[in-house]
């Protein structure tokens, strides 16, 4: 039986950054559902792919992550978030978790660490 792969879904403004997500996704054997650059369009792709996991910056034009966490949440509260941020935004992440997001990672990253986040995420949570 040929085992299901994650689908992640990247929500970050810059582009390199995104490609950087991608590469470390796949390399782990996952698989990327979409790509938006704003949170806007992340909750769009969200309705659309249902993916298990987001990957959401916190730091976006139109919308930024805080508030597409928040309508996320909101539209599915099952929806399994990881906030990306850079350091100095301590705040933005603990508003981030009392909104509902499983867990942070802070920018610059390791790339063991996102996939660190997502394996502890599905682990601890249903779906």
């Amino acid at each position: 039986m040929k085992m299901k792969k994650n689908r992640i879904l990247i929500v970050d403004d810059l582009p390199f950054m995104r490609a950087a997500i991608r590469g470390v996704l796949e390399e782990a054997g996952m698989e990327v559902a979409g790509e938006a650059e704003n949170g806007k369009d992340g909750i769009f792709l969200y309705m659309q792919t249902q993916p298990d996991i987001v990957l959401l910056d916190i730091v976006m034009p139109v919308m930024d992550g805080v508030s597409a966490l928040r309508k996320l949440i909101r539209q599915d509260p099952l929806a399994r978030i990881i906030m990306c941020s850079a350091l100095g935004e301590q705040e933005l992440i603990v508003r981030a978790i009392q909104l509902g997001a499983r867990d942070f990672i802070v920018k610059p990253f390791q790339p063991q660490r996102i996939v660190s986040a997502i394996e502890k995420v599905l682990r601890k949570s249903p779906g």
